[in-house]
C-alpha cells in the first residue's frame, strides 16, 4: 500500500525453533565443538529431556549427565555405566571413535549450550515420553536437514509411561507432521498405532546395506516384546527403506526397523525399545536384556544404525548435523515462507507479522522491516549449513518495496542482503535495495551461494530508515535450493 504508515505495534512472541538468538545485529552460532578424541569423532547426543527415565523406562546410557566419562572413563563392562542403555554407550566408547553426551534439557540448534544439536552428528530419542515443543521440533528437523542422523526409538501404542496422555507412537507422528520445517511427510513413513505381544522379525537380504552388514556385525533379527512397526511411503520420500520386517509383512507395511534420508541428513526408526534394553538399569525397574537376547542381533542392529547416521557408509547423508559431504536436492531454509510465525528465523520485534498493513506474497505471513517513518533498524536472519557436496545453491526471496519518499535519485532507506560467517563477520553483501526500488507487487531476487558449500553461514537482512517518511521493505517466500 503507497505511503503506508506503520505503527509501533509489534509482535512480542518470543522466538522459538533451532535456539536462534539475537545478539545485536547478526546471529552467533557456534557449528563446531572440540572432539573428545580425533577430529574424526563421531558426536552422539542422547536424550533424556523427554521422561525417557518416566515409570519402568531406563532409557539412558549413564547417571552421569551430560557426560558419562565422569561415572568411568574408561569403562570396559556394561555395569561400569548405570542405566538400560549402558551396553550401547560403552560398545561405542570402546572404539574410541565416538564422542557421547547426554541431554537433559530442551533440544535446540545453534545456541550456546554444550548439548546444543549444532555439536553433533547424530541424536538419539530412545522412546520419548513428552511432546516436544515447536522450537524443539523445528531444531531437531533443521537439524537433520542440515547433515545430522537422527534415530528415532518407539514402542507400543498405548505405552504412556508418565500418564500424561502422550505415547512415543504419537510423538515422534507429531514431530513428523507437525513441524515448521516440513510437515508433508519428509521422512516417507509413520508409525501404527500397535501393540505387537511378541516376534522376532528378520533382516531383508540385502548385503550392501551399511545397517545390516556394517563393522560391528551382521543384523539377521530383532526382537519385538510389546512393539510397533511402520507404515512406509515411498512415493513421499523415495530413500525411504525397510530393513527389518514383522513375520509375514514386507514392502510398504509392516517394518520394524527402517532408514530414510531427509536433506542432507539421514533418518532411522526402530519400533520396539526392548532391543536396546540391556537389562542393568536403575535400581527398582523393571527391566528386560534384550541387548544380548540369543535370538537376535540387536546389538548389531543398534550400533550399525549408529554409525551410519553419523556419517559411515555411501548412501544417504549424515556426518555433522549440517556439513555433510554429500549433496541431497532439497530447500534448505526452515519457515521459509514464514507461516509459522516467529520459529526458525532470528528477527526484530514485529519483523515477522500476519499484519493487514502490507500483503503476504502467499498465506498470511511475511517478513516486514521498517515502515515507520522514524530512524529505525530492523533485522532477519538464519543460520544455515550447506553440504560441501552440493555444486548449487540458490537463494532466491519475493521482495516487496512501499515508500513514501518522492525522490527520483536518493537512496534515504535501504534494505542490505548479507551473508556472514559464524563469528558475525560480513562475508559477502549480495545486494543493497532502497527507497528507490518502490514498485507495485512483489519482484523475485536470486543470488548463488555455491561458493560456501561445506559452510555454516548467516544469511541477513538489515533494513535501516531514515527520520522522515516511511520505506516498507516487505519479504516472503524465501528459498535456498541446493543440489
Amino acid at each position: 500500500m503507497l505511503g503506508s504508515r506503520r505503527s509501533r505495534r509489534r509482535l512480542t512472541t518470543a522466538l522459538a525453533g533451532l535456539g536462534l538468538f539475537v545478539t545485536g545485529a547478526a546471529l552467533q552460532v557456534t557449528t563446531t565443538a572440540t572432539p573428545a578424541h580425533a577430529a574424526t569423532t563421531h558426536r552422539v547426543l542422547f536424550d533424556d529431556g523427554h521422561a525417557e527415565e518416566a515409570g519402568n523406562a531406563d532409557w539412558i546410557i549413564s547417571t552421569s549427565k551430560p557426560d558419562p566419562l565422569s561415572q568411568d572413563s574408561s569403562p570396559s563392562a556394561e555395569t561400569d555405566w548405570t542405566g538400560a542403555l549402558s551396553s550401547w554407550g560403552v560398545a561405542l566408547q570402546k572404539t574410541g571413535s565416538y564422542s557421547l553426551k547426554t541431554a537433559t534439557s530442551a533440544l535446540t540448534y545453534g545456541g550456546s549450550s554444550t548439548t546444543d544439536l549444532s555439536n553433533f552428528d547424530t541424536l538419539v530419542l530412545p522412546e520419548p515420553n513428552t511432546l516436544f515443543t515447536t522450537a524443539e521440533k523445528t531444531a531437531i528437523m533443521t537439524f537433520v536437514k542440515n547433515g545430522g542422523g537422527l534415530f528415532m526409538i518407539s514402542d507400543h501404542t498405548g505405552a504412556d509411561r508418565n500418564n500424561d496422555g502422550e505415547d512415543a507412537v504419537e510423538i515422534l507422528n507429531d514431530l513428523m507432521t507437525n513441524n515448521s520445517v516440513d510437515s508433508t511427510d519428509p521422512f516417507g513413513f509413520s508409525i501404527d498405532s500397535l501393540d505387537i505381544s511378541s516376534g522376532y522379525p528378520a533382516a531383508i537380504s540385502d548385503s550392501t546395506d551399511p545397517v545390516l552388514h556394517g563393522s560391528f556385525g551382521t543384523v539377521t533379527k530383532s526382537l519385538i516384546a510389546d512393539g510397533t512397526t511402520a507404515t512406509l511411503k515411498p512415493a513421499d520420500n523415495s530413500a525411504v527403506k525397510g530393513l527389518v520386517y514383522r513375520s509375514g509383512y514386507s514392502g510398504n507395511t509392516g517394518a520394524f526397523f527402517a532408514t530414510s534420508t531427509f536433506g542432507s541428513g539421514r533418518v532411522a526408526f526402530w519400533g520396539d525399545s526392548s532391543p536396546i534394553d540391556d537389562g542393568t538399569g536403575q535400581s527398582g525397574n523393571t527391566l528386560y536384556d534384550g541387548w544380548n537376547d540369543t535370538g537376535a542381533t540387536n546389538a548389531a542392529l543398534a550400533l550399525n544404525a549408529t554409525a551410519w547416521l553419523a556419517g559411515e557408509g555411501t548412501s544417504g547423508g549424515g556426518g555433522g548435523g549440517g556439513g555433510g559431504t554429500t549433496c541431497t536436492a532439497s530447500q534448505l531454509l526452515g519457515n521459509n515462507g514464514f507461516e509459522s510465525g516467529n520459529t526458525t528465523w532470528s528477527a526484530s520485534s514485529g519483523v515477522i507479522t500476519n499484519s493487514s498493513s502490507e500483503a503476504a506474497r502467499t498465506g498470511s505471513y511475511k517478513a516486514w522491516l521498517d515502515g515507520y517513518g522514524t530512524a529505525t533498524t530492523d533485522t532477519l536472519s538464519q543460520s544455515v549449513s550447506i553440504p560441501s557436496g552440493c555444486t548449487t545453491a540458490a537463494l532466491s526471496f519475493y521482495l516487496h518495496v512501499d515508500t513514501a519518499e518522492t525522490t527520483t535519485s536518493t537512496a534515504y532507506d535501504t534494505l542490505k542482503v548479507q551473508v556472514l560467517n559464524s563469528s558475525g563477520t560480513v562475508l559477502s553483501t549480495l545486494a543493497t535495495y532502497s527507497n528507490l526500488n518502490a514498485a507495485s507487487g512483489y519482484t523475485q531476487r536470486s543470488f548463488s551461494l555455491a561458493s560456501y558449500a561445506g559452510q555454516t553461514v548467516t544469511l541477513k537482512f538489515t533494513g535501516v530508515e531514515g527520520s522522515t517518511l516511511q520505506t516498507s521493505f516487505v519479504i516472503d517466500d524465501t528459498a535456498l535450493n541446493v543440489s
